[in-house]
């Protein structure tokens, strides 16, 4: 391609736009100083996507440990409430609590008893996440007692 320079005749002169090294004058340089971009670009994508693998890990975590708090503290309201409405039980419906929270990997924070009516709070440490005062807990409260009428 021929830039501004002309032969003497006004001609194309082919060597006109290389540079001194051999490559082509403005658009070697360009492609020099483009150099490596590419490479700069698939690290930030790499690294976007390693951040959003953590962000997965741990909201998974979180709803895990959410969860099995959960199902301890249902389990754990229903077996006190049985023991503390069941005449033939007997032990302390807090005492049965705390067993069947922690035989479901939680444990008891607090227990109630109302009436009949048990309420109860389990904890479960989040595996993946330590804050700053701690590990991080997922708490979960359930409510178990006898059916009464509604109102």
């Amino acid at each position: 391609m021929c830039g501004r320079d002309r032969g003497p005749a006004g001609d194309c002169d082919p060597g006109a736009d290389l540079a001194a090294d051999g490559h082509l004058g403005a658009r070697a340089g360009s492609r020099d100083r483009d150099r490596g971009s590419a490479t700069v670009l698939v690290l930030g994508l790499v690294g976007a996507l390693a951040v959003l693998l953590v962000a997965v890990a741990l909201l998974g975590a979180v709803a895990r440990a959410r969860g099995t708090a959960q199902t301890a503290a249902d389990l754990a309201a229903l077996a006190a409430a049985r023991v503390a409405n069941d005449p033939w039980a007997s032990g302390d419906p807090c005492a049965v609590a705390d067993a069947v929270a922690r035989a479901h990997a939680a444990e008891l924070t607090s227990c109630s008893v109302t009436g009949g009516v048990l309420d109860v709070t389990t904890a479960v440490p989040v595996s993946v996440t330590r804050g700053a005062d701690g590990p991080m807990v997922a708490e979960a409260s359930a409510r178990a007692g006898p059916v009464g009428p509604a109102g």
